[in-house]
């Protein structure tokens, strides 16, 4: 069996899901790494369903009544987060704004160059 993760503090403030230990809720809405529901579970016991899987308990939403918890692999989760993340700056459109000066004596043939 693989050891449980543990989450490394990050680098710099990014908000992350809480895995397995970290999970503060009593009650957890568990969902299998098929997306099934297995309904309202106590926490240690959606933990041991997760250990046995070999696969880690990640709280999806938090602010949910009571949390939604997911068994998966959480590197592969992160990966693909972070893939999202990624392609979603990719195709991001920036504006630039340019600055001109114009001096009251300008020229015709200058103002329409510099415009």
């Amino acid at each position: 069996m693989r050891p449980r993760r543990t989450v490394e503090p990050p680098s710099r403030p990014v908000p992350q899901a809480r895995i397995n230990d970290y999970i503060r809720a009593s009650q957890v809405r568990l969902i299998d790494e098929d997306g099934a529901q297995l309904g309202i579970k106590p926490t240690r016991e959606a933990m041991q369903y997760a250990f046995d899987k070999g696969l880690d308990l990640v709280e999806v939403a938090s602010q949910a009544d009571p949390p939604v918890a997911r068994v998966m692999d959480y590197g592969k989760y992160r990966y693909e987060q972070e893939q999202k993340a990624k392609l979603a700056r990719k195709h991001q459109t920036q504006i630039n704004i340019k600055e001109i000066k114009l001096r009251p004596k300008i020229g015709v043939h200058d103002y329409n160059t510099k415009k």
